[in-house]
């Protein structure tokens, strides 16, 4: 019985970018031509979300890179320059951050489980709290998802000129680094953080682009993990904090209505139009004690303003300000002493310089952040002192109002209106005094006099100072720190800017922190130094135009033995081998017997311990498609039969490597060359695959990616629409055997039509996914069964 037991198919009507299976779970991410972000299950390939391109995100996808829980799912996208994480569940953009090149790779790594540091982490939980109001519990989840586990993972992405930069939880840059060449291909942090390594490609004018493997020693990340993560939980929280205040103030600022400037622009034309010399102010004072109105005034209020309008002015101003007025106390203020707490925290470690100071914490940055944070909270305390006068001056002023213009259009007035004090006549002319005195100054500046509503001023994003900044006049405690000659310029307060915005202190507030998170990230990445630098092959011209995105060389991390492994072909100098470099995470540790060529010239169904020869036409000759690591011990590679130029026979097989990487032979490696100029020292090792491998009938397959701790295996083919999943730990049943012998004799129609989509899609046609449909006609019985299952929910 064929090895590996196949469980789904799917022709898809875009060419597929990028592959990668979630660590923990049996769902697996593609990314198409068309910019589609699509998630499909294992059984029978079904797909559980697809997310379209948008302008905010973008529309060509150059990565993915599983967060290591499976939850979250980060993607770059090349033509926006951004990193956005989505959620595996709902396909809902989580966070999304911009980054200098388009990333060309990434990968999503976990430290190691290490006692030394469980006693540092204390989960906070807060900001679910905090973020309730927003879409009830679901922004709260969101933000879970953001933090994910205790345990600290870090986010590595790559790009051009030697891009390269460290995001713990895939939100807090934590390491930019310098000094690498070329544009990276693949990434790989290993889980004690002592080593990355990074596959390059350097191109120059005269030769072919070079493929380095470059070797990055980040000992500092090792040795200060406990207070790396430490902060770096800290900063998390400081950065989640300040998305949080940017979305309370955008929710501030659609609160405030633009109705509420309408009864400024009336009385600046009111005042444009009269043909009288009185002001407005005396205008109203009039109406007020007297109960009489000129004839514009009078027309102002009854035409232009009206008794409904004013109703609804006064209802609109309420409800805005109520709405602002719970935003800044519920989430504002809550938010901004959240922040205060946890840089103070910050502060305090930083203050701890034999522990922190190598990380690049600045106690005078994160005090100059405090202070900032402490004067937007004092902003937003006088926001809300406006707010609340605010609205006792309107509420009286428009009760007034609406009683005068009932008794002006002789319409009854209810008894509970008709009533007022004294008081009540005092506060109105203090009202009116203050806010309906005509300003020439605010003309020339915002063209127009009058300025009666006062909160929009703080909610506006610009450089200008307030146009009416609150009075201090009559204020003890400022009175009695200007007095003061230790209060006045003591460190202790916090300043106040009241000439300013809400919006500019914020912008302040940013500034300040934003210093204070990029100093570690550079104090790191200049600690992070190269090791080791190894030029490995040119890449052929005939593949110089060819799509890269699924070429080897591959990475892999051996966690248990503390291995870096590359795997790599050099089809032009050794079609029928693959090559397998490994090196110490430590950089200071020396591995012997480091690079082995495995030889594929090998019998087909053998094993190592065969005592019987293979007869000779059983031994055959292939090359190397595609290799990626299972496990540790296990390398899953797709061969292509170098002999059979007829049907170009596709073989997906399981690679065991113990015997493999065991030799006697040790390479001297001559770093002035490159390896393809030095491959007659490599120890050479025979390779035998016994039943662990499968025919790939009816597909032309190219490129192949696994998830061992799944146990399952996705194959792609050449024309990167037809792609089949394997389960690898079964074996394929009798039934579905006989089915696939049925449909092997329709496999040289088959090839014909991929070679057809094949031709098409180099050319850029094909693209609305018609030779897919025609392709799925003809395919076997065994996969049209699973194809017709799932042709109603996919549009192909």
């Amino acid at each position: 019985m064929p090895a590996f037991r196949q469980v789904g198919e799917k022709q898809l009507p875009n060419p597929i970018l990028y592959m990668a299976w979630s660590p923990n779970r049996d769902l697996i991410a593609l990314a198409n031509t068309s910019g589609e972000l699509l998630l499909h299950r294992l059984a029978n390939f079904q797909r559980v979300w697809s997310l379209l391109p948008n302008e905010n995100t973008g529309k060509e996808i150059t990565s993915l890179a599983w967060r290591p829980d499976g939850k979250v799912l980060a993607f770059s996208v090349g033509d926006t320059k951004q990193v956005v994480l989505c959620d595996a569940e709902k396909a809902e953009i989580l966070h999304l951050f911009a980054v200098e090149y388009p990333a060309s790779c990434m990968h999503w790594m976990e430290v190691q489980d290490d006692s030394r540091w469980g006693f540092y982490i204390k989960r906070i939980h807060f900001l679910s709290l905090l973020m309730t109001w927003f879409h009830s519990s679901e922004k709260s989840d969101e933000v879970t998802n953001l933090l994910g586990e205790v345990r600290l993972n870090i986010l590595v992405v790559g790009g051009p000129s030697g891009f390269v930069e460290l995001y713990a939880y895939g939100l807090y840059k934590i390491a930019t680094l310098g000094g690498i060449s070329g544009t990276c291909r693949s990434l790989g942090l290993s889980s004690d953080l002592k080593s990355l390594s990074v596959i390059t490609e350097i191109r120059s004018t005269e030769d072919n682009p070079e493929i380095h493997y470059i070797q990055l020693d980040t000992g500092l990340l090792s040795s200060c993990l406990p207070e790396l993560t430490k902060m770096a939980r800290k900063f998390t929280h400081i950065s989640t904090l300040l998305r949080y205040l940017r979305l309370s103030l955008t929710c501030m600022c659609e609160a405030w209505e633009d109705i509420l400037m309408q009864m400024d622009l009336r009385l600046t034309k009111f005042v444009q139009e009269k043909n009288t010399s009185t002001q407005v102010q005396d205008e109203f004072l009039e109406l007020l004690l007297w109960g009489h109105a000129s004839s514009e005034l009078q027309a102002l209020l009854m035409n232009q303003l009206t008794v409904k309008g004013l109703k609804m002015l006064g209802q609109s101003i309420d409800s805005s300000y109520s709405s602002i007025q719970k935003l800044v106390i519920s989430h504002l203020q809550s938010g901004s002493e959240a922040l205060l707490y946890h840089l103070s925290e910050v502060k305090g470690m930083a203050l701890w310089k034999q522990k922190f100071q190598p990380l690049g914490l600045d106690p005078a940055a994160i005090e100059d952040a405090i202070v900032a944070v402490g004067s937007f909270t004092l902003k937003a305390s006088e926001l809300l002192q406006v707010i609340d006068k605010s609205m006792k001056n309107f509420k009286a002023f428009f009760r007034w109002l609406y009683v005068a213009m009932l008794r002006m259009s002789e319409d009854h007035v209810p008894p509970e209106l008709n009533k007022m004090t004294q008081k009540d006549l005092a506060f109105v002319a203090d009202f009116l005094s203050e806010h309906f005195s005509a300003n020439e100054e605010l003309f020339d500046r915002k063209g127009k006099y009058f300025n009666v509503e006062r909160v929009g001023q703080y909610l506006k994003d610009e450089d200008e100072d307030l146009v009416s900044p609150p009075s201090m006049e009559g204020n003890q405690w400022v009175t009695f720190v200007k007095q003061s000659t230790y209060l006045k310029d003591s460190p202790l307060l916090f300043p106040t800017y009241p000439q300013k915005s809400l919006h500019f202190v914020k912008r302040m507030m940013e500034g300040s922190i934003d210093l204070c998170l990029q100093k570690p990230a550079e104090v790191i990445g200049h600690s992070i130094k190269q090791a080791v630098c190894l030029r490995l092959y040119t890449v052929p011209e005939s593949s110089e135009n060819a799509l890269r995105l699924f070429e080897l060389p591959s990475l892999w991390n051996d966690k248990k033995a503390g291995m870096h492994y590359v795997v790599f072909c050099m089809p032009d100098i050794s079609p029928s081998k693959i090559y397998i470099l490994r090196r110490a995470t430590d950089p200071n540790r020396s591995v012997p017997k480091g690079l082995v060529a495995l030889n594929l010239n090998t019998p087909l169904n053998s094993s190592i311990d065969d005592e019987t020869p293979a007869p000779a036409s059983a031994y055959s000759s292939y090359s190397c498609l595609d290799a990626r690591f299972y496990d540790d011990e296990t390398l899953t590679v797709v061969l292509r039969s170098l002999e059979d130029d007829e049907n170009k026979m596709r073989i997906l097989t399981q690679l065991h490597l113990n015997s493999a990487v065991s030799w006697d032979e040790e390479f001297t490696w001559d770093l002035t060359l490159r390896l393809e100029q030095q491959t007659e020292g490599i120890p050479v090792q025979g390779l035998t695959w016994g039943n662990q491998s499968r025919e790939m009938d009816n597909i032309k397959a190219q490129f192949v990616a696994v998830n061992g701790i799944r146990k399952v295996a996705c194959v792609l083919s050449a024309n990167l629409r037809h792609v089949r999943v394997f389960e690898m730990d079964a074996e394929e049943e009798e039934e579905e055997e006989e089915r696939a012998d049925e449909s092997q004799e329709m496999s040289l129609d088959q090839d014909r039509l991929e070679d057809t989509m094949t031709y098409q899609s180099d050319a850029g046609e094909g693209r609305d996914g018609v030779g897919g449909a025609e392709e799925a006609q003809v395919a076997g019985q065994g996969s049209q069964d699973i194809l017709d299952e799932t042709a109603g929910s996919d549009t192909l």
